[in-house]
């Protein structure tokens, strides 16, 4: 059990529960409190057979994914999470299946069952969870995946979705959003710039260029960058919810 240290920060009496729960039923639990940068590569590097539960928030369970996903672990054994925090910062966790009670989602870790999730990954490294939007949300608390903004700047952006062309840079775009939707393929969907209806499609790879662009990715704001493709890896994050959800 890895305890990010926002989680005790934030909600203390969760992480508690989380411990007392997980360690009287797993019959041996080895409970690790991350204490900063670099302790989560080594918590995963010592970690031998035993599971991995993560107790903290959708960041945590991100950095845990990425980093089982960057030495090519992470589909080795299942990852269980026990969400902690603020309802906006754990609501990948939410919609992934995981229970954001504490009670709930510790039982779900010691009886649930596994379900086989896709992810996407960027061709810098970056892993996705839930959705993304392009350009990042301004609003605070903006988590979910169709997000609308007042006033959002138009761009100028070519979107591609498994070669087909969707948007390109001579008509600007008010907004792109990209998800995993199950069945090894991603959905996106271009908010025209003008009048008109969204474009969406469903692919295995997605490629946004054009002019510098920034997106929100999970919780993670990145960019600016000028060009990324996504790519939808089927059945990547083995994930224990509970059984029969």
């Amino acid at each position: 059990m890895v305890i990010d240290p926002t989680a005790r920060r934030t909600d203390g009496e969760s992480v508690r529960i989380a411990r007392d729960v997980l360690c009287a039923g797993a019959g041996e639990a080895k409970v690790c409190v991350l204490d900063g940068p670099g302790s989560l590569t080594r918590v995963l590097e010592r970690r031998g057979g035993r599971r991995l539960v993560i107790v903290g928030d959708d960041g945590a369970l991100l950095r845990a994914v990425t980093l089982l996903h960057g030495t090519g672990e992470l589909g080795a054994s299942p990852l269980a999470m026990v969400p902690v925090g603020p309802g906006p910062s754990v609501a990948v966790a939410r919609a992934l299946g995981v229970p954001t009670d504490a009670v709930a989602a510790s039982r779900a870790v010691l009886t649930g069952t596994v379900r086989r999730l896709d992810l996407l990954t960027d061709d810098a490294g970056g892993v996705v969870l839930g959705p993304l939007g392009i350009p990042a949300p301004r609003a605070s608390g903006a988590s979910g995946l169709w997000w609308r903004t007042v006033h959002r700047p138009r761009q100028r952006l070519r979107v591609e979705a498994d070669g087909r062309v969707l948007a390109d840079v001579d008509r600007p775009v008010a907004g792109v959003s990209l998800r995993a939707a199950g069945g090894g393929r991603a959905e996106v969907v271009v908010r025209p710039g003008q009048a008109g209806g969204d474009v969406s499609a469903l692919a295995r790879s997605v490629t946004v260029s054009g002019a510098a662009f920034s997106y929100r990715a999970d919780t993670v704001d990145v960019g600016p960058t000028r060009e990324r493709t996504w790519t939808v890896r089927p059945g990547a994050l083995r994930l224990t919810v509970p059984a029969g959800g």
